[in-house]
């Protein structure tokens, strides 16, 4: 049985000359702000990922991120590039239900990657799957919820509420774990190689989701973008810059924090 592991390499940093001020971003069409009022107060968030798209019911949108430029400035890092989010639209994050297909709007940590591929050159954890490597959210096993497995076994008990990640092709060329509805921990390994949380997930939420590689589909959930670009991001996430991820609509944002959005 192999150990549970991840690669960590040396930092690679990709950025563009173009200064803008946090409230001047836009995406899509009309103004968008980057982040909310905690964000733009708290110094340690120094990288973010913006995801917008339309309306709750749209399947597309666009991603972009940015750096923190001195206390307050954001400097643009990269895109727009397009993005597909789950086949039923989006929902805020505390009324996500599993198999909805819709992808969870907030803001979330980014703790850890994956990937069919060899390791780009990431700064954040990563883990190159194989055909062992599955992701189980399957209620009857809350202690397995949200859980990442790599034990040598099959999971058919766990009958469509498991992904063998091997099998979902190109789309996990490259990943990284979007930090929604993750168990409290600590997570141990038993004597049987499955991988139990002693604080477990909302079991009703689901779970699984991750910004990955567009295959051309909309997602059950996750936010896909071009291999390249996920490639490049990979490279640019700084664990030591607290970076996080904002998804939503225009007007989702402005109604969850406030008149500071335009």
């Amino acid at each position: 049985m192999r150990t549970f592991g991840w690669a960590v390499h040396p930092p690679v940093l990709k950025t563009t000359n173009l200064l803008i001020g946090l409230t001047a971003l836009a995406v899509l069409i009309e103004p968008f702000p980057t982040a909310s009022r905690a964000l733009a107060d708290d110094a340690t968030v120094q990288q973010l990922i913006v995801v917008t798209t339309p309306s709750l019911t749209g399947t597309r949108g666009q991603a972009r991120w940015y750096e923190r430029q001195g206390d307050s400035e954001w400097r643009s890092a990269g895109g727009p590039v397009s993005a597909r989010l789950g086949w039923a639209g989006s929902i805020p994050a505390a009324k996500r239900r599993q198999d909805s297909g819709k992808t969870p709007m907030g803001t979330f940590t980014m703790s850890s990657a994956f990937g069919r591929l060899a390791d780009p050159g990431a700064r954040l954890p990563y883990r190159r799957i194989d055909r062992d490597d599955a992701w189980t959210f399957d209620s009857r096993f809350p202690s397995t919820y949200n859980v990442f497995q790599d034990a040598p076994r099959s999971w058919q008990s766990y009958g469509d509420d498991v992904e063998i990640l091997w099998q979902h092709g190109a789309q996990y060329r490259y990943a990284v774990v979007i930090d929604f509805n993750m168990p409290a921990g600590p997570i141990r390994t038993g004597p049987d190689g499955v991988r139990r949380s002693a604080a477990p997930a909302d079991t009703a939420k689901g779970g699984g989701i991750f910004l990955h590689v567009d295959d051309g589909n909309a997602t059950a959930g996750c936010v896909a973008i071009p291999q390249a670009a996920m490639r490049t991001i990979l490279q640019w996430l700084d664990p030591d810059q607290s970076p996080r991820i904002v998804i939503g609509t225009p007007a989702s944002m402005r109604a969850q924090y406030g008149s500071q959005f335009p």
